[in-house]
């Protein structure tokens, strides 16, 4: 297992600042011109600012991913979750509620290992950039609200699933994974109405004109929604976005306030039968079986290794002697778990892009691809989203396809736009 895993975690490293070279290289070697394409629509400045963004983003990354590496050694073959652990046990006798304190000190340790590259990565780069809105003061709240939250969720779930791993037999992966996929379905359901506004504000949408578009779009499209808010996206970050969350009762439409500062009225029409696309392609369905089917596989894969002396000793954990180890082999799991994904990304991604070419599609069907191309085009500047990525990188991390090849596909029209579906 040491071998499997040392392996894992040094290719994986290899390949992400491969393709972090490949990105870098590339974006600075299309710097200093726009695409021809671009030149009538795009200034030499703003294409050279997502060049810029991208580049330090890019190689801030390539940090972290180093960091990132080093943290897991230092947990597992450096010892330092078996440490963690044996603390715990000096202090408290083994049982539930120390594997609790196990998940939630272990999570507490990598939220401030992460902290420094957070705080540098909203103000620093976000900063220096433009994009982000947030006072430190305005981050230290929506720390302590997240911490909160977590608090309130969390501990009851890992609790209730520490539990039942001890509690339900040879099949306790099988009855988690049952509670887990429930809990995931609650939050769709309680994360527009309680949690979002605690974050953020919400209004309804009031303007006329664009309401009336909107609801006729939804109704020519044959969506029902329970309301268009309008959220105060701008007190944190400059970036504009769009989208539907929740179901059933809870099902709602959210501008962000910098979007509708952004885009006309046609052109949030556009934006929006994009995010319709995705729902009528049963895109949002779909990403929930598949997340139910790799969940299942992830807890089967689980109640397996959990039973297995070497997967512990392996990564450099001695074993409880003295009680249950569900919470070393839930912590182990989820750190292990990344490094042998890595290499499905790419298939992940692929199937996401293609989810977009299809919203795209339908948005152009259904409204006017002109305002599309044209409301696309607002937000890659925007955002500073490069218009020159190296293809390789993109094949691998890309969820969303590059403007070149959205826009490319729009050229001709409806006809070309749902021949790409």
């Amino acid at each position: 297992m040491t071998v499997a895993f040392a392996t894992a975690l040094v290719a994986g490293l290899l390949l992400k600042f491969w393709l972090a070279t490949r990105q870098i290289r590339h974006v600075a070697g299309h710097r200093h011109q726009v695409p021809s394409d671009f030149a009538s629509r795009i200034h030499l400045e703003a294409h050279q600012k997502a060049a810029d963004y991208t580049l330090v983003k890019a190689r801030f990354g390539m940090l972290e991913l180093a960091w990132g590496a080093a943290v897991v050694l230092a947990w597992t073959l450096l010892g330092g979750l078996s440490w963690l652990n044996q603390v715990l046990l000096q202090w408290m006798q083994p049982g539930l509620w120390q594997q609790v304190a196990l998940l939630l000190a272990f999570g507490v340790l990598g939220a401030v290992a992460d902290l420094p590259f957070t705080l540098y990565n909203t103000f620093v780069i976000e900063q220096r950039f433009g994009f982000n809105k947030m006072t430190p003061l305005l981050w230290l709240k929506d720390l302590l609200k997240s911490m909160v939250v977590g608090a309130l969720l969390g501990l009851p779930l890992a609790s209730a699933i520490l539990w039942m791993m001890g509690a339900t037999g040879a099949y306790w992966w099988l009855w988690t994974w049952c509670v887990w996929m429930g809990f995931n379905l609650l939050m769709l359901l309680i994360y527009p109405t309680l949690i979002a506004p605690w974050f953020n504000k919400f209004k309804p949408l009031d303007n006329p004109e664009l309401k009336d578009r909107v609801t006729q779009l939804m109704a020519r499209c044959g969506f029902q929604s329970k309301g268009f808010y309008v959220m105060d996206g701008s007190k944190r970050s400059a970036h504009a976005n769009a989208y539907f969350t929740g179901f059933g009762a809870s099902k709602r439409v959210v501008f962000y306030d910098t979007l509708l500062e952004q885009l006309t009225p046609g052109e949030v029409d556009a934006v929006l039968a994009h995010e319709l696309g995705h729902f009528k392609h049963r895109h949002i369905l779909k990403r929930i079986v598949s997340m139910f089917a790799l969940s299942l596989l992830g807890f089967a894969l689980l109640g397996w290794l959990s039973g297995q002396a070497w997967f512990y000793i392996g990564l450099g954990v001695t074993p409880n002697l003295r009680g249950a180890n569900d919470a070393l082999a839930l912590i182990l799991f989820m750190m292990v778990l990344p490094m042998f994904s890595t290499f499905i990304e790419p298939v992940m991604a692929h199937f996401s892009r293609k989810h977009e070419f299809e919203a795209d599609a339908y948005a152009v069907a259904q409204t006017s691809g002109a305002d599309l191309s044209s409301a696309l085009l607002k937000l890659y500047k925007d955002n500073a989203s490069t218009l020159t990525p190296d293809p390789v990188y993109v094949k691998f991390y890309y969820s969303h396809p590059p403007a070149s090849e959205r826009l490319g596909r729009m050229q001709g029209g409806p006809v070309d736009a749902r021949m790409a579906v």
